[in-house]
């Protein structure tokens, strides 16, 4: 599957000192890790770190899959709304998914802070905008739900947001406790802690197939064989190719960076910012400068269509990100467009499928990417070690297509 097609920003932000090597013999492991991605370096990482003999293996090389299409956004909230969350599954599991949401946003801050590969993680606040008077219901029930279960927001309204912004809206929800964060060094930043701690890592091997017994798994690559007791498949939307989840569905997402910017004093607190409209518009600000905007999902065109897409839809990016920031020099310098996976449900896939013995998998479809795979490393982590996490029933991959909040 191409997962990306054109330019991206964070490429250019990060060159690895050295490669891993390509697997070439047979080894053992206790938890092998397919995916170099987000998701896989943030359980490699835990995996070492609880004394499992780890190794990750990458088709690509480490980092190059859709973490580089990642914009870096980290929230609590969601694109199912705390409020729609609990209708959907009922208050003690929409409200859990929420809380666990907030944990992984203070997990990814500890982590980050103790990497010698500097990630670019900086806290921010939120605005989430209200595109037109119709959303506003909305946003004020969201904000009286965040508000009953301890989460920290605030309603802002016209005048409040056009004093602090160059731009209004009826309304938006002001939040603290996010952040940004550069996925792509946040990745290699993961996986050269682990490494430095007797994890081995593998790039430009891919997995052929998988034998699977009760003992465990054996993983055959072009050159090399690998036998581990447990296996966790981190291979983000490639996952449709392994196995189809009902719940799932893949669409075309469009990002843009623009050149430097050098004055950006018209955004309040720098904060990450978004809309109610869907397909939506969110954007945030880089340390040197830059704007990087993205959203605009639509299906997947035709192959011989996605560059053309992508730089088009990079075009309606800009003219998005100047109606609210009519800025001089705004010009884009990136423009990508990749692979975007979503649930009907809107929770992420985490856990075993009885289809493949000893096997975990993670699947941080959503908006909310980078913490869903925070979340899917922190309960594999319990469940391989420790036998068990109660959360993962909420994530389980063969729940209902239609749950009840009973």
């Amino acid at each position: 599957m191409e997962l990306i097609n054109g330019n991206t920003f964070w490429s250019t932000t990060f060159q690895p000192h050295f490669n891993y090597p390509v697997l070439e013999g047979e080894i053992i492991c206790d938890c092998l890790i397919i995916g170099g991605g987000m998701g896989g370096a943030l359980s490699a990482k835990l995996m070492t770190e609880r004394g499992l003999r780890t190794v990750v293996i990458d088709k690509r090389e480490i980092g190059h899959g859709s973490s580089m299409a990642n914009l870096g956004l980290l929230q609590y909230s969601n694109d199912k709304t705390l409020t729609s969350c609990i209708h959907t599954f009922g208050e003690r599991r929409g409200v859990r998914f929420y809380e666990l949401c907030r944990i992984a946003l203070q997990q990814l801050e500890d982590m980050a802070s103790s990497l010698e590969i500097d990630p670019w993680y900086t806290p921010r606040t939120s605005l989430y905008c209200a595109s037109s008077e119709e959303d506003v219901a909305l946003l004020e029930e969201e904000y009286h739900t965040l508000k009953t279960y301890g989460f920290d927001v605030e309603m802002w309204d016209r005048d409040k947001i056009s004093t602090h912004f160059p731009f209004s809206k009826p309304i938006a929800l002001f939040t603290n406790g996010d952040a940004e964060v550069n996925p792509f060094r946040l990745v290699h930043g993961l996986l050269q802690s682990a490494y430095s701690k007797g994890a081995r890592i593998y790039e430009r091997t891919e997995m052929i197939h998988c034998d699977y017994d009760e003992d465990g798994v054996v993983c055959y690559t072009p050159s090399g064989t690998i036998r581990a007791k447990q296996v966790i498949f981190s291979t983000g939307y490639e996952t449709q190719e392994i196995k189809n989840d009902r719940g799932a569905y893949l669409q075309s997402t469009y990002a843009i960076a623009t050149k430097p910017l050098k004055d950006l004093s018209s955004w309040y607190k720098r904060s990450l910012i978004w809309e109610t409209a869907r397909p939506y518009l969110y954007m945030r600000t880089t340390p040197d400068g830059r704007i990087i905007a993205g959203g605009l999902d639509e299906e997947i065109p035709h192959e011989d269509q996605r560059a053309i897409r992508a730089r088009n839809k990079g075009e309606t990016l800009l003219h998005k990100i100047a109606d609210y920031f009519p800025l001089p020099d705004l010009k884009m310098d990136y423009a990508w467009e990749a692979v975007f996976g979503s649930t009907h449900d809107g929770l992420p896939f985490v856990g075993p499928h009885p289809d493949y013995p000893n096997c975990y998998f993670i699947e941080g479809y959503g908006g909310n990417g980078t913490v869903y795979s925070m979340i899917a490393a922190s309960i594999l982590a319990d469940v391989i070690t420790m036998g068990k996490n109660e959360d993962m029933e909420l994530f389980s991959l063969t729940r209902t297509n239609k749950p009840s909040p009973v």
